[in-house]
C-alpha cells in the first residue's frame, strides 16, 4: 500500500470513529435507562399494589411481604383477601391463608362473597375451605345458592352436597350410569357355542 493510500485509510478510519462514537454513546445511555424505566415503585408494580392492599386490611407487614413475594399473581391474591374481608365477616388473615393457596384467587373470592350474600346464616370461615377445595369455585357457589333458594336444607348439608357433586364432575367416571352392570343382566352379543375342532387344526 502506498503512503498516500495509508494516509487516506487512516483519515477515513478517524472520520468513521467520529461519526459512530455519538451513536454508540446514545445507544449505551438508552441501554442503561431501559431497565430502570421497567423497574419502578409506581402503582403499576403488582407487588406494591399487593402490599398496600394487604396493609389496608390490617395484615401484618411480615405476612403481607411473604404473601406478595410468593404469589404468582400478587395483585389477585391481595384483592381476594381484601374483597372477602370487606364483604363478609371473615377476617383478612383467614382469607389470605386460603387466597395464597388458590389456583384462581379471584374466583375463590367470588365464591365466598357470592354465597355470603345469598345465605341467611353468618358466613362461616369454613366456607373458605369449601370454595378453596372446589376446582370450579364459581360453579360451586352457583350450586349452593341455587339449591338453597329452592330447598330448605342446612347450609352445611348443601355445601357437602355441592362439593360432592363437583368432585364427581371432575372425575372420569360418568355420574349417571354405573360402571359395572348386574351380572344377571349381562347378555353376550356373540355366539357362545364352541366350534368343533377339525382334524389337523390342533
Amino acid at each position: 500500500m502506498s503512503k498516500q493510500g495509508g494516509c487516506n485509510y487512516r483519515m477515513l478510519q478517524t472520520k468513521a470513529i467520529k461519526v459512530t462514537a455519538p451513536f454508540l454513546v446514545i445507544a449505551g445511555w438508552l441501554a442503561t435507562m431501559v431497565p430502570s424505566l421497567a423497574v419502578t415503585a409506581s402503582y403499576s408494580n403488582d407487588y406494591r399494589v399487593c402490599a398496600a392492599q394487604l396493609l389496608r386490611v390490617n395484615i401484618t407487614p411480615v405476612a403481607a411481604s411473604q404473601a406478595c413475594a410468593t404469589a404468582l399473581r400478587p395483585r389477585e391474591v391481595s384483592a381476594c383477601a381484601a374483597n372477602i374481608n370487606k364483604q363478609t365477616q371473615i377476617s383478612a388473615a383467614s382469607a389470605l391463608a386460603t387466597c395464597t393457596q388458590a389456583r384462581r384467587p379471584e374466583e375463590l373470592a367470588t365464591c365466598v362473597v357470592g354465597i355470603g350474600r345469598n345465605v341467611k346464616e353468618a358466613v362461616n370461615p369454613e366456607l373458605l375451605n369449601y370454595c378453596g377445595r372446589s376446582l370450579l369455585p364459581v360453579r360451586f357457589a352457583q350450586c349452593v345458592v341455587g339449591l338453597r333458594s329452592e330447598i330448605n336444607i342446612a347450609l352445611t348439608q348443601v355445601l357437602d352436597t355441592c362439593i360432592d357433586g363437583s368432585d364427581r364432575i371432575s372425575s372420569f367416571a360418568p355420574s349417571s350410569t354405573p360402571l359395572i352392570q348386574n351380572p344377571a343382566e349381562l347378555r353376550p352379543l356373540f355366539e357362545t357355542t364352541p366350534i368343533p375342532s377339525q382334524p389337523g387344526n390342533q
